[in-house]
């Protein structure tokens, strides 16, 4: 049997695209003589549709779209994901679920059993779990179907008290399929290969995994559909951010007549664990993650141009040259507007980079600006000394001017704050927090450095001034982040610690930092959600992003 696996992007509610595409794939494999085609988890609407599912209109449009490409399925058979209505009245009124189409008919549905309800998913919102579990009978073979977290509670990782494929054992299954949308996160890809083979281990049945790739504003899926073998080997891997179309030959006894990538031995069987954030973390996973997010975002809202605050510091640095790639260097405009506290070797930093990139740039002093709103609020100011207050109108006239040219000539702001800054608050509402879309709020500080060091890996893009300088605001005279913020080789281990992996204060003080400095970083952390609560959405490329993946109250008590 020639099975294909179709990863695709789609985009959410774009029903005619999608179903183009889908058809489109089943044409190329039916041409090359296929017998089965996969795609991925709700393909015809894409994922996650979120609330577009309480719509009516949304789920009758999944299922007109279906009717179309079971019209293609007349030789093929061809498993797609999509909302399907649940019958029986009590329960929720949908299924997430996997359709099987052949000689143009429904043949079979399958529904999600296992219902993700945590980080950045929220199933059991929409849809109710399967009652019933059956294997689909094909051309001699018996295919297990399942979808994407169906096949996670395995092993010591048990969230459910239900397993999926055990139900579906009992029916002596050939082969077990599984659509997925499996988001990215730098841990992710060894993991998920751990998984997949504790299955293919556990059963003793080959694998095929079709994974969706794309942007979906916050959430990238990174693709990467794997095909193990019955004895967990792997013998197709399909590429990390990409579209493909690939198959193999499932034979009659159950192996697959391709060549071994990976014996089964190296298959990783355990989750990264990384601390060093900025050296042990596969930065290039996360440049191209990065990359599809602005790109897939763009694209997809009917964006073309972007603009930028150009500072001459690592954030800024970093966040042009991802968006000149993504958009293409003509299609992104950096503003420079210094202030009377910013530095000439900044300001010529921030040019230098833009002509590297070649990108257009305008530079805009704010002295007469800062200096007129000043002099308006003097009178209730009186004589108070210079504080944060004055620090922050610079950022807002700042933030003012990148969304006026926004709004003038239709270009979408991306922000370029990075996830220390966001944790501890250090940053201005509605100033350099303004944006469309952040970039870099899911990149620790370190994590930025690390990115910088890898867009100069073939020459020298990013000054190397803006690398090794202190980094700084420059709201005021002689301004360093270190006046304000501790040491970020300290600070991103103390957040690392209580964001991702959710450690309290007495575990993390038991690790060896100082106990006062925990306090204070946690007491930071908690404070500032209320600022967070306002950002714009950002590129999640973490186990733990902020916005929809951590949902913490803005007025609790705990740590503050």
């Amino acid at each position: 049997m020639k099975i294909f696996l179709a990863q695709q992007n789609y985009h959410i509610g774009n029903f005619e695209s999608n179903t183009k595409k889908i058809i489109s794939a089943i044409e190329s494999a039916k041409q090359q003589g296929g017998d089965l085609i996969v795609f991925s988890e709700m393909s015809v609407c894409g994922y996650p549709a979120r609330d577009f599912v309480e719509f009516s209109d949304f789920i009758n449009k999944c299922y007109a779209s279906i009717d179309i490409i079971k019209q293609q399925a007349d030789t093929i058979g061809v498993l797609i994901g999509s909302p399907a209505h649940n019958p029986i009245k009590e329960g929720k009124s949908l299924f997430n679920a996997a359709f099987f189409l052949y000689e143009q008919q429904i043949k079979a549905e399958v529904h999600k059993t296992l219902l993700p309800t945590y980080d950045v998913f929220d199933e059991y919102r929409y849809f109710e779990p399967a009652y019933d579990w059956k294997i689909i009978e094909f051309k001699g073979k018996r295919l297990a179907v399942t979808i994407c977290e169906d096949i996670w509670n395995i092993n010591d990782n048990v969230l459910y008290r239900i397993c999926p494929m055990d139900k579906l054992m009992l029916q002596s299954p050939d082969v077990m399929i599984n659509l997925s949308a499996s988001p990215f996160d730098y841990t992710h890809d060894e993991d998920r290969k751990s998984v997949i083979k504790a299955n293919v281990l556990k059963y003793k049945l080959p694998m095929f995994y079709c994974n969706a790739v794309g942007s979906q504003t916050e959430i990238v899926f990174d693709g990467a559909s794997l095909i193990f073998d019955k004895a967990a080997n792997l013998c197709k891997a399909l590429p990390m951010f990409e579209e493909a179309l690939e198959y193999v030959i499932l034979n009659d006894d159950g192996t697959i007549a391709a060549p071994v990538i990976e014996p089964a031995s190296r298959v990783p069987d355990k989750q990264l664990n990384p601390e060093s954030l900025e050296e042990e973390l596969n930065i290039e996973q996360i440049y191209t993650a990065l990359i599809l997010g602005i790109k897939d975002y763009f694209e997809k809202m009917g964006f073309t141009k972007a603009i930028i605050g150009s500072s001459g510091g690592i954030d800024s640095a970093v966040t042009i040259a991802l968006a000149c790639e993504a958009l293409g260097k003509e299609n992104v405009k950096a503003v420079l507007m210094p202030s009377p506290y910013s530095t000439e070797h900044s300001v010529d930093d921030a040019v230098q980079l833009s002509k590297n990139l070649k990108n257009s740039y305008e530079i805009i002093r704010i002295n007469d600006v800062f200096e007129a709103l000043l002099s308006t609020v003097r009178p209730l100011f009186h004589d108070l000394p210079f504080s944060l207050a004055e620090e922050n109108m610079q950022s807002r006239i700042r933030g003012n001017i990148l969304m006026s040219i926004a709004n003038k000539f239709g270009y979408i702001l991306l922000n370029t704050s990075n996830k220390s800054e966001l944790a501890t608050g250090y940053g201005t509402l509605y100033g350099d927090m303004a944006g469309g879309l952040g970039v870099l709020g899911d990149c620790y500080k370190l994590q930025v450095y690390a990115l910088a060091k890898y867009i100069n890996r073939n020459k020298e893009i990013i000054p190397e001034n803006i690398i090794t300088k202190a980094p700084s605001a420059e709201l005021r005279p002689n301004q360093k982040d270190s006046d304000s913020l501790p040491d970020y080789l300290i600070l991103d281990k103390i957040l690392y610690q209580y964001i991702e992996r959710r450690n309290g204060p007495a575990e993390i003080k038991a690790q060896g930092f100082d106990a006062a400095l925990v306090d204070r970083v946690l007491k930071l952390v908690n404070m500032n959600e209320y600022k967070r609560n306002q950002f714009c959405p950002i590129i999640r490329i973490s186990p733990k992003a902020f916005g929809v993946g951590r949902r913490v109250p803005i007025v609790g008590k705990y740590l503050s």
